[in-house]
C-alpha cells in the first residue's frame, strides 16, 4: 500500500485519514493541518518523511506561473526542501487542468454563461488558467492582487496589467527580505495578509461583480447582502462549505476539485497519488498522465446550486425621453424650465441629444418560475423623437452604439432599443452588427403584447361572440397591414379571426401578403384595400401600425360602436382628441406586461412590476439565456411573435393592463364602451 500525506497550512480540524484504491493500486491518504503555523508544517513533514511515498502541499503559495514570469515562493520552496528524497507537489500541474476545464465545461454545459460577466478574482496570480479561459468570454476581469500582497486600494482590471505586475513585483514580493518587510508593515503573516485586507475592503468589488475566484476562506467577511446572486469557481467544496454557502444566498458554485471516497480532496494530493502510482516526480509526469485518470475516473467540474436551481442572467435596456416635457422632469433640468422661456428649454433639448449614454436605473428581482433570474440596466441617451428625426441614422447609431459599450462594461449579455431607438434607420440591424453584444427591438413581443391586449379588450367588453378555441367570430381590419409589425399582427390575427381586411397603400406587397397568409392559415378569409373608407364601419377589431407620423389614418367617426382599436404605431396613429370623441369605442395603446418576481426599478411611467412589451422581450430573452439577435428590421417573422409569447408565459409573463392614451383602463372603462355600444343598437322612437 503506498501512502500518501497532504500537508496544510489549513486548520487541522479537517484532518483525515482514508484508504482508497487509485489506478488499481491500494492507497492510504493522511491529512495533517499546521493551523497556519510555517515551523509546524516543516515539523510535520520531518515525521511523515519516512512512512510517505509522495507528499502534497496545501492552503500554501503555488509556484505560478503568470504569462513569462515564474513565481517561486520561499515558504513552498522551504517546505519542499525538506523531503528531498521524496516526490513533494503543490498540485500545479493537475490543477492548471481542471481550472481552465472548470469555465470551458461550464460555459459550454449552461451556455453563454460567462458572457460579458464581471469576474473579481481574489487571486489573480493562482487564478491565472481561469482568468486566460474567462478572457474568452469577457474583458470585465479584475484582480485584488495589489490588495492581497501590499495593502494598495487598487484593482488590475485586464490580463495584460495581471501579467505586467506579476513582472514589475516577481523579483522581490517572494524574496525573504521583502516578506519580511511586507509583513513587518502589516503587522501580519504574509499568508494570512489576504484575510486581513479583504475583512477592510473589497466589499464594492464584490458587490458589484458577478462572478469571484477564490478560496470559501477567503469570503468570510463578505454579508449576505454582497455575496447574494453571486457565482464562485473554487474548490474542495464539502457538504458544510455548502451549507456556509447557502446561507449566504450564493447563487451556484463551480467546483473544479477531484472527489474521492464520496469527499473532494486537493488537488495537491491527487497529483501527489499520480506521482506515487507512475513512481515519478511531479517534474515528470505530463498531460497525457493526468487526461488518463481524468477520463479513467470521471472527474469533472461540479456545478453546485446552494439554494436550488438559480441562475442570473443580465440585460440592458435603451430609453430616451420622449418628449422636452420629460427633460423638465430630470433634475437639474426641472429647475431650468421654471425659470426660463421655453426657448432655453428648446437649446436644452438639442444639447442633451448631445450628451452620453448614462444608466437611470438598476433593475432586479425578476425571477421566473423556472429558477432563473436576471438584472439589468435601463441606459439613457438624450434624444428626444423631435432631435432623433432630426438628425441622419448614424447620429443615433454612434449613441446607441455607446451604449451598448457601456451596457457591456456593466456585463449585460444581451441589449434591447426601446421607443424610437428602434425605428432608426433600418430598425436595428447595423447596429446588431456594430454592437459587442445581441441586440433586439422588442417588436415581436410589442406586436404580441399588443393583440393579447385587444383580444382581452373584446372579451371584457363581450360585443364579440368568442369560441372555445378561442378564435373570434367578426371582422378585423389591419391598417399599415404591409408594416414590419403590421404585417405579424395581420398573420396572427388571420389564426384568430374569421375574417381579416388588410389596408396598405402598397398594392403589390399587399397581394403577395394575402397569399402569404393563406398559404399558412388554410381557410383564411383575407380581404386587401388600400385605404379604410369602404371596410371600416363593418370591423369589430382595428389594429393600426401605420409610420404615419402623426397623418390622420382613418376617421374615427365611422367606426361601429363598441369596436376595439389597437394602436401600435409610434407615434400614435389615432390622436387623443380623436379617441376622446369616441366614449363607445376602446382605443388601446399598448398591452403591457406583468414581470414575475418582486421587481425594483425606477419609475417607468407605469404601476410597479409593470413593463412595456418591448423591454419585457430582452427580459424574457434574458431570462432564457437566448443571447442571441432576436427582432431585427422591418420585417418581423411572425414565427418569433408565436415564440416570444410562449417563452414568456413559460417564464411567467402575463398581461398587466390594457391601457389607452390616457392610461390604464378600469373595469368601469370597459362597462361604459359596452353600455353606450349596447345604446346605439337600440331603435330610435
Amino acid at each position: 500500500m503506498k501512502t500518501v500525506v497532504s500537508v496544510s497550512l489549513g486548520s487541522s480540524e479537517f484532518d483525515y485519514e482514508l484508504a482508497t484504491t487509485f489506478m488499481d493500486q491500494p492507497f492510504r491518504l493522511l491529512r495533517l493541518g499546521a493551523d497556519g503555523n510555517l515551523e509546524r508544517a516543516v515539523a510535520l513533514l520531518d515525521s511523515v518523511r519516512g512512512e510517505a511515498d509522495a507528499i502534497g502541499l496545501s492552503m500554501i503559495h503555488d509556484h505560478y506561473q503568470v504569462g513569462e514570469e515564474q513565481l517561486e515562493h520561499p515558504d513552498t520552496a522551504r517546505l519542499e526542501a525538506c523531503v528531498p528524497d521524496k516526490p513533494v507537489t503543490t498540485g500545479a500541474g493537475l490543477r492548471g487542468i481542471l481550472q481552465e476545464w472548470a469555465v470551458r465545461h461550464t460555459q459550454a454545459e449552461l451556455g453563454h454563461f460567462f458572457d460579458n460577466a464581471r469576474v473579481l478574482f481574489l487571486n489573480g496570480q493562482a487564478g491565472y488558467r481561469i482568468a486566460r479561459a474567462l478572457s474568452e468570454h469577457t474583458d470585465n476581469l479584475f484582480f485584488a492582487d495589489p490588495y492581497l500582497d501590499f495593502g494598495v486600494p487598487r484593482l488590475l482590471t485586464s490580463l495584460r496589467q495581471l501579467e505586467a505586475y506579476t513582472s514589475l513585483t516577481a523579483g522581490v514580493i517572494f524574496r525573504p527580505v521583502a516578506v519580511k518587510l511586507i509583513e513587518a508593515v502589516h503587522k501580519t503573516p504574509l499568508y494570512r495578509m489576504g484575510e486581513k485586507l479583504i475583512q477592510g475592503s473589497l466589499h464594492e468589488s464584490v458587490r458589484d461583480c458577478h462572478v469571484i475566484v477564490g478560496a470559501i476562506g477567503d469570503l468570510g467577511a463578505f454579508s449576505e447582502k454582497e455575496l447574494d446572486g453571486k457565482t464562485l469557481i473554487t474548490s474542495r467544496v464539502t457538504d458544510s462549505a455548502l451549507d456556509w454557502l447557502r446561507s449566504r444566498k450564493v447563487a451556484m458554485v463551480v467546483d473544479y476539485s477531484p472527489w474521492l471516497e464520496g469527499r473532494p480532496v486537493g488537488v495537491n494530493v491527487m497529483e501527489a497519488m499520480i506521482s506515487a502510482a507512475l513512481s515519478r516526480t511531479p517534474e515528470q509526469l505530463g498531460t497525457d498522465d493526468f487526461l488518463e485518470v481524468i477520463q479513467t475516473l470521471g472527474i469533472e467540474p461540479r456545478i453546485l446550486y446552494p439554494n436550488g436551481y438559480r441562475r442570473v442572467n443580465r440585460f440592458a435596456f435603451v430609453i430616451h425621453p420622449l418628449s422636452q416635457q420629460y427633460l423638465t422632469k430630470t433634475p437639474p433640468l426641472d429647475w431650468i424650465a421654471n425659470v426660463s422661456p421655453p426657448t432655453v428649454m428648446n437649446l436644452v433639448e438639442k444639447a442633451v441629444a448631445y450628451a452620453p449614454p448614462f444608466i437611470y436605473s438598476k433593475v432586479s428581482g425578476i425571477r421566473s418560475p423556472t429558477g432563473d433570474e436576471v438584472e439589468g440596466w435601463l441606459i439613457t441617451v438624450g434624444g428626444t423623437p423631435k432631435e432623433i428625426m432630426a438628425h441622419g441614422p448614424e447620429f443615433t447609431y454612434s449613441r446607441l452604439l455607446a451604449a451598448a459599450r457601456l451596457a457591456k462594461k456593466l456585463g449585460a449579455q444581451i441589449m434591447g432599443l426601446g421607443a424610437f431607438t428602434k425605428v432608426v434607420g433600418d430598425a436595428g440591424i447595423t447596429v446588431a452588427k456594430r454592437a459587442p453584444l445581441p441586440i433586439t427591438t422588442g417588436n415581436s413581443y410589442s406586436a404580441s403584447g399588443a393583440l393579447w391586449a385587444a383580444h382581452e379588450a373584446a372579451r371584457k367588453i363581450g360585443r364579440v361572440r368568442i369560441g372555445k378555441s378561442g378564435k373570434m367570430a367578426g371582422k378585423a381590419m389591419v391598417v399599415g397591414a404591409t408594416g414590419a409589425i403590421g404585417s405579424v399582427c395581420a398573420r396572427l390575427l388571420a389564426k384568430a379571426v374569421d375574417e381579416i381586411y388588410l389596408v396598405a397603400p402598397e398594392a403589390a406587397k399587399l397581394l403577395a401578403l394575402k397569399e402569404s397568409i393563406e398559404l399558412e392559415t388554410p381557410g383564411a378569409s383575407v380581404q386587401v384595400a388600400a385605404t379604410t373608407d369602404r371596410d371600416l364601419p363593418d370591423m369589430d377589431m382595428i389594429v393600426t401600425a401605420t409610420s404615419g407620423a402623426g397623418k390622420r389614418i382613418l376617421d374615427i367617426m365611422n367606426v361601429k360602436p363598441g369596436c376595439v382599436i389597437t394602436d401600435v404605431a409610434r407615434p400614435l396613429d389615432i390622436p387623443a382628441e380623436d379617441v376622446a370623441k369616441r366614449p363607445d369605442v376602446l382605443v388601446i395603446e399598448s398591452g403591457e406586461i406583468r414581470l414575475p418576481g418582486e421587481v425594483r426599478m425606477k419609475d417607468i411611467g407605469l404601476p410597479d412590476g409593470i413593463a412595456y412589451a418591448c423591454l419585457a422581450e430582452t427580459i424574457v430573452l434574458a431570462l432564457d439565456a437566448r443571447f442571441e439577435n432576436f427582432t431585427l428590421g422591418r420585417n418581423i417573422e411572425w414565427e418569433k411573435v408565436r415564440e416570444i409569447y410562449k417563452l414568456g408565459l413559460k417564464h411567467g409573463m402575463a398581461l398587466a393592463a390594457v391601457s389607452g392614451v390616457n392610461g390604464v383602463f378600469t373595469e368601469d372603462d370597459f362597462e361604459r364602451v359596452r353600455a353606450l355600444a349596447a345604446g346605439a343598437e337600440e331603435p330610435v322612437g
